[in-house]
């Protein structure tokens, strides 16, 4: 992918963000937490990526922490949705699972920066956004956990340990996110069906 396809694909991310301005500002904090972390990068180095002066950047946010905070919560919402349409699909247990991880993973990986920020910054939330993350985090980890229920339920999961598990497959579709390179190898299509494999497998699924 070159960069101007991937410059097209951050537009398309943030097209939701209005106005222009918002939106420049989002995408610039993206690019700057993934490559410095949050803490290392100052609300000057955001403006300038954005090509504004940093006074502009408080026009539409008030402060760092915020523009985090909803780069945090576009992507949190999107992982929930990922897995609901998942989680309430006609079909298997198997199906669904097979769905959710394949969905989950190559979301990690076509936005690999997004998901680098908002799976490995989430500290840096003041404690009211970090609550409200928490919580959609925590609906999307029940989500899984109830396909994961259900198919040990019917038999097709060979599961002991559900919660155990739920966490296994999470941690391992986020971390696409930390090692995932458009200059790869594996495309995130790829990448979504390897690992939807390896979890059908981790399962024991019939």
């Amino acid at each position: 992918m070159g960069a101007a396809e991937r410059a097209a694909k951050e537009s398309d991310e943030w097209s939701g963000v209005t106005p222009d301005a918002a939106r420049r500002l989002v995408s610039a904090a993206v690019q700057a937490f993934a490559e410095r972390g949050y803490h290392a990068t100052t609300t000057r180095d955001i403006a300038g990526r954005a090509g504004m002066s940093p006074a502009a950047l408080y026009i539409h946010y008030k402060t760092k922490e915020e523009l985090l905070y909803r780069i945090s919560g576009t992507g949190h919402e999107e992982a929930l949705r990922i897995m609901g349409a998942a989680a309430e699909a006609q079909g298997s247990a198997t199906d669904r699972l097979r769905d959710a991880v394949r969905t989950f993973a190559r979301w990690h990986a076509e936005h690999h920066t997004t998901a680098r920020v908002i799976q490995y910054e989430l500290q840096a939330l003041g404690a009211e956004h970090y609550a409200e993350i928490a919580g959609l985090r925590r609906r999307t980890d029940r989500l899984l956990r109830q396909i994961i229920e259900d198919g040990a339920a019917s038999g097709e999961f060979r599961v002991d340990d559900v919660p155990g598990t739920t966490l296994a497959v999470l941690s391992l579709c986020v971390d696409v996110a930390r090692w995932f390179s458009a200059d790869g190898a594996r495309t995130p299509d790829e990448v979504g069906a390897l690992y939807a494999d390896l979890v059908l497998r981790m399962v024991g699924a019939s």
